[in-house]
Parts: structure tokens; sequence; C-alpha cells
């Protein structure tokens, strides 16, 4: 079988125990940042990903994340920040990680190579015809992410494939290839490391592109946040009173008439009453730039 690229020696791997502590950390800093490089590529693909995501969400559907090992880690990672970030229910973003919480604990090898697993989980999911799966893995052949990439294209979902391997099996099953080329690891095999990196800034930039596409992101604000805890609400406030050019008094009124939701909450402190600030919500399906727009005409 061809040496995969992530297996593949590095160029910097050798002697790399016997260099003093600042050069060897700094040969580690320079594969990260070259791991980095090779998302740029990517852009186009991450654009389509984050457009079939915040379709399948707008419609009522499901974003799914799946993965094992240090890939499913990252999908993890992302999927779990969605609801703090962008207001997005955690019951329309399901996780499916080879081995489930107690991989979280011990991670186990052996379960990314169950096929019978995959199938239970992507049972359990409840995915249907419509929804969005991220299948990470960074070699493209994880036997979990397979399955589940098979079986989610068979079902009718857009599948996402993001792989550090050009011509792997996971992007060529995919409706949309996301490839992070980051070559060999420093750490040879460590694909935690560079491949890790990449996948991680490539989800940071999928799901912020998605929440600006669904309304969420204002001015680069995050407008879907819902304020449940005391320095969320110091946020919030600070998100309303920035936006509506209100002072943080009168923010703070507006985010107790609407239970902590920031968008109607920027509306009232710019002057709509709370029925008002809901029906301009609806009329501009969330987005609350077109909102203030017809509030201010």
């Amino acid at each position: 079988m061809t040496e995969r690229p992530t297996e593949a020696r590095h160029p910097q791997s050798a002697g790399l125990h016997a260099l003093p502590g600042t050069a060897a950390l700094l040969h580690l800093l320079d594969a990260q940042l070259a791991a980095l490089a090779a998302v740029r590529a990517a852009i186009p693909m991450i654009d389509a990903a984050a457009t079939a995501a915040a379709d399948s969400l707008r419609a009522g559907g499901k974003l799914a994340y799946a993965g094992a090992g240090s890939s499913g880690l990252m999908a993890l990672a992302d999927a779990l920040e969605l609801a703090g970030t962008f207001g997005i229910p955690p019951s329309t973003s399901p996780i499916l990680f080879a081995g489930g919480t107690d991989a979280l604990l011990h991670m186990v090898g052996s379960v990314e190579d169950d096929p019978a697993l995959a199938e239970a989980d992507f049972r359990k999911a409840g995915l249907t015809k419509g929804d969005t799966i991220l299948c990470l893995s960074a070699s493209g052949s994880t036997p979990y992410t397979l399955v589940i990439a098979d079986l989610a294209r068979k079902a009718g979902l857009t599948v996402v494939g993001i792989a550090n391997v050009p011509g792997s099996k996971l992007l060529e099953q995919s409706h949309i290839s996301i490839l992070l080329d980051t070559g060999p690891e420093v750490v040879n095999g460590s694909t935690r490391m560079g491949a890790a990196t990449a996948q991680k800034v490539a989800l940071n930039m999928l799901s912020v592109r998605m929440g600006i596409l669904l309304g969420h992101v204002h001015d680069g604000y995050m407008v879907n946040l819902h304020a449940d805890n005391a320095k969320l609400i110091d946020r919030a406030a600070r998100i309303v009173s920035g936006i509506s050019g209100r002072d943080m008094e009168t923010a703070k009124h507006a985010l107790g008439q609407t239970g902590g939701a920031v968008k109607p909450a920027v509306l009232i402190a710019a002057g709509a009453s709370r029925d008002k600030a809901q029906a301009l919500l609806t009329n501009s399906g969330g987005a609350l730039g077109p909102a203030l727009a017809a509030l201010n005409a």
C-alpha cells in the first residue's frame, strides 16, 4: 500500500529529540503554521459546506458531525460551541463520535474500526434527507467515518468530507470535499498536530460562516446569543448597547423584556416595542440587519 502523506517522514523530524528546548519548539511551531497555510486552498469548499449547513438548519433540519480519534475531537469541539456562540440547539447538531462519551475519558483505537458501532450511532442520531453531516478523518480512510458517510449519502444527506490526504476515499465519496493537505507530521504519524490544527481552523471558519448566513452574526457580534448567566448577561448587554447605540442600562432593560435574547433586545433598545421587534425579525427571516433597516426606514 502506498504510504499516506500523513505517515511520511517530516524533514525536520530527524534529531528532534536532541534539540534544545527552544529549537524543538520552533520546529513544532513552524510545522503548525505550515499546516494552517494548507487551509487557504480549501476556502471555496469550506464556503460551500457552510452554505449547505446553513440551508439544512434554516429548513428545520440538522447539522451533524462525525469522526474518530483526534479528528472526532475536533468535530466535537466545534459542535459543542454552536449553542453558546450561535444559539443553535444541541438537538439540531448531533455528534457521532467513535466510542461515545467513554472514549472521551480513555480513547481506544479499536472503536474506529467497528462498522456496527458506526451504523448504530447513525441510526441513533435520527438524521434524514436534507440534513448535512461533516465527516472528519485525517487519513480519509477511517472505517467508522467512512461507514457513516456512506449511510448518510444513501439517506439523502449532504456529506461534507474533511481529510488531510489527497485522493482519499472519504473525499471521493463526499458531495463536498475539503482537502487540508498538511503532509507529514514532525512527530511521525501524530495527526493530532498539524492535521488536527488545520481541521480545527477549517471548522472554526465553516461554523462562523454558517452563523453569518443564518443571520446570527452582525458587525462581528454574536447576536443569537441567549444570556443565561452573569457573564453572558454582561456580554449580551454590551452587544445590544454596541449595535443599538444606547447605554448599558437601556440595553439591560431591553434584555429583561426578551428573556436574554439579543436580536429582539437590539430592536427594542433601538425603539421598537416587543411585538414590533418580533414582527420585524419574522419578516427578515431572523436576520438582524434587515430588521434594523426596516425599523429605521
